[in-house]
């Protein structure tokens, strides 16, 4: 058994903190041999610090082996000190009426914070995994504030979108999940990301190839994969939750675990045309616990490179808005 390691969880009495935090205590993302301390952290008023208090409650009474310690706060300084994983799942919602420009400029300014913070006082191997949206450029914001961590620590999660492709090419050819292999997220974590099934299998063939409905893979699939988050609150009137913090068990799990070729948001360096300095989705390898290398080797088409140009400016576009957060 390994030591403890800590992990700061932001926004813990949401829906998807309330979905996650049993899952990591369980070992779901860091295995069955690691043990965990959590820091908890919701905003310092009394009805989420209640709320929070009655989370930590019910972790206790699951009575988790790997479960060593539980911390409950309304500090940052608390949540993220010595942390060796920071989940960044709180945000503020799009409200009615909310531009989304208004949407960055209002997370920008928590994220500035928070990332700064755990640069001061994480972990010396403190890595981050942003879930708050727009969570490509508040990835983006919050390595700007890091003078110690590196901007490969900072991650954002499209495997939310890797995970409904997987699902909707599968259903597609009525094969199993499991079966489907290869599909990776490129872009934002939006309507625009593009999920390049030109390079995916299904049962060891190409994945175009076994469904042969091209003009479904250009329109319904890339509509039902970018525009599930809106079709899920139109159908049970909130968000995702338990699926975004499946998303992040997967997300974090493939990280720790080397060989991994997984759909990861992160600083893009010009791979595959995106503009070197927007955290985008990627496909990337896992090489140690928490390290990862981008897969460069795929070959894009003209229809691709269309879809990659669009999300990009997007990126671009959410950089600008926010250039003076970084």
């Amino acid at each position: 058994m390994s030591a403890p390691i800590k992990v700061a969880v932001t926004g813990a009495a949401g829906q998807i903190g309330y979905a996650l935090l049993f899952r990591i205590a369980s070992g779901a993302m860091f295995g069955p041999n690691q043990p965990v301390i959590l820091h908890l952290l919701e905003v310092p008023a009394e009805k989420p610090q209640q709320a929070l208090t009655g989370v930590a409650m019910e972790l206790d009474d699951c009575a988790f082996p790997l479960l060593k310690g539980i911390v409950t706060t309304g500090d940052a300084r608390v949540a993220f000190g010595d942390a060796n994983w920071c989940l960044l799942v709180g945000a503020k919602p799009r409200g009615p009426g909310m531009e989304r420009a208004d949407l960055l400029k209002d997370n920008g300014r928590i994220f500035i914070e928070q990332g700064r913070i755990i640069d001061e006082v994480a972990a010396a191997d403190a890595r981050v995994a942003v879930v708050g949206n727009p969570a490509n450029t508040n990835a983006m914001i919050a390595a700007s504030q890091a003078k110690r961590l590196t901007p490969d620590r900072f991650t954002a999660m499209v495997r939310l979108d890797q995970n409904r492709a997987q699902t909707q090419l599968a259903k597609k050819a009525g094969a199993e999940t499991t079966a489907v292999k290869d599909i990776f997220i490129y872009g934002n974590h939006s309507p625009t990301m593009f999920p390049a099934y030109a390079h995916a299998t299904i049962g060891g063939q190409p994945a175009a190839g076994v469904i042969n409905d091209e003009a479904w893979l250009q329109g319904p699939f890339l509509d039902t994969v970018g525009k599930r988050g809106a079709a899920i609150i139109a159908a049970r009137g909130a968000s995702s939750a338990a699926s975004a913090a499946n998303a992040l068990v997967d997300h974090v799990r493939s990280l720790v675990t080397p060989g991994e070729v997984h759909s990861v948001a992160v600083k893009s360096e010009g791979h595959y045309g995106f503009d070197p300095n927007v955290w985008a989705g990627l496909p990337v390898r896992t090489t140690t616990p928490g390290s990862y290398e981008v897969v460069t080797g795929y070959a894009m088409d003209d229809f691709a490179q269309s879809r990659i140009a669009l999300t990009n400016k997007e990126l671009v576009d959410e950089r600008a808005m926010v250039a003076d957060m970084l």
